[in-house]
């Protein structure tokens, strides 16, 4: 099927977190159609809602080339100039939620993959690996599929993700790694009381703001070769407080870590915990810290698999790609542990947003990358 084709129909399915919306029996039945086997699986976890996937592997030998994407998609929210699940091409450029992120790659890779496999059997394996669950939780899809493949004995060798991860061409930008991301939410506990008797009240908020101050103004590090410095920003500070004559007794703020692997989330949860405590000694205020952990830090080292999705890249655009580990986190943080993996997709700069898009020429210029990509994995496998 023509990548452009296939992504309409990918994003004329309303599969927004958790719902699949039929879009996993789309590409079931293409992928079956070009001789691959397909399993649909469905897990669950309790405060989680049941999530489908979908893993399809042409060939049994190595190597094993993994292609890993998700089907679904945020909200669409308001204002959209067009209908955001019509998949309407205007101007040259199609117009729908997951149009960037990241149906079309997905159709991209669908129909590289029959390119290829069209010129006869491939020496090794293809797979691609589709959860219903990157833009939810994360409980349900890619680690659980990774548990069920090394269940069965399957080991992928590389995995390129496609994720819209270029700047403003398909391909200009590859991600060798990702920094991780801890939450953290801040209580402090002091005492209720009247302005006007502040001798009989403990109050919260300037302990809260010495322990922002000291947080935000410390510099986790300078960055490495790989990535750029680590990262602290505050998102909220409250304290529910309407009343101009009350001391409140509870102040609250939240913050994000983005940090490089020059950390793990025990030293940074160490450290914020450790500076929280001292603070709460000094004052006699409780400061009460929480976390949550959504990625650890790692990097692809470069090396051939790199250098050679690098070249492959520019000799079909003109241009290497740079590489790079900012943004988000993705998929990539749970594939890591099982093979190395890169992020190659469309440019991202409308993911998210509404009147989500991408030049239909894009989704040309990736399926060619794509091609070309198993052509020359196949040809020669990097070590």
């Amino acid at each position: 099927m023509d990548a452009l084709a296939l992504s309409q129909k990918l994003i004329r399915c309303a599969s927004v977190t958790p719902a699949d919306a039929g879009a996993l029996a789309i590409l079931e039945t293409e992928l079956y159609r070009l001789g691959f086997a397909c399993h649909r699986l469905r897990f669950e976890e309790a405060g989680a809602a049941a999530v489908e996937n979908l893993y399809a592997r042409i060939g049994d030998a190595a190597p094993h080339f993994c292609f890993a994407g998700h089907t679904d998609v945020v909200p669409p929210g308001e204002g959209w100039q067009y209908p955001a699940f019509a998949a309407e091409i205007h101007d040259g450029v199609l117009y729908g939620r997951g149009a960037a992120d990241m149906k079309s790659a997905i159709a991209a890779f669908v129909a590289a993959a029959e390119r290829v496999l069209a010129a006869g059997p491939v020496k090794g394996s293809i797979s691609l690996l589709i959860t219903g669950d990157e833009e939810g939780p994360g409980l349900n899809g890619t680690p659980k599929i990774l548990a069920w493949l090394k269940d069965r004995g399957e080991k992928l060798d590389h995995c390129v993700v496609g994720e819209p991860t270029s700047s403003t061409r398909a391909g200009d930008t590859l991600k060798i790694g990702r920094r991780g991301s801890i939450n953290f939410k801040l209580v402090v506990s002091g005492a209720q009381g009247h302005v006007g008797y502040p001798q009989k009240a403990k109050n919260p908020i300037p302990v809260l703001a010495q322990l922002v101050n000291q947080l935000a103004d410390h510099t986790l590090d300078k960055g490495n070769a790989h990535f750029d410095p680590s990262s602290l920003s505050f998102t909220s500070m409250d304290v529910g407080n309407d009343a101009t004559n009350v001391i409140p007794g509870e102040a609250r703020a939240a913050f994000n870590i983005r940090f490089n692997d020059r950390h793990t989330p025990d030293s940074l949860i160490g450290w914020v915990t450790d500076r929280s405590q001292r603070l709460a000694k000094e004052s006699g205020c409780q400061i009460v810290v929480t976390h949550q952990v959504s990625g650890v830090s790692f990097v692809t080292t470069p090396g051939k698999f790199t250098q050679m999705v690098s070249d492959t890249v520019a000799s079909v655009t003109g241009q290497s790609p740079i590489f790079s580990t900012t943004g988000g986190t993705s998929d990539a943080r749970f594939i890591k542990d099982f093979c190395p993996v890169v992020e190659l997709g469309l440019a991202g700069g409308t993911m998210h947003k509404k009147d989500e898009c991408v030049a239909v020429s894009e989704i040309a210029a990736l399926t060619d990358i794509y091609a070309a990509l198993l052509t020359a994995y196949f040809k020669k496998p990097p070590a």
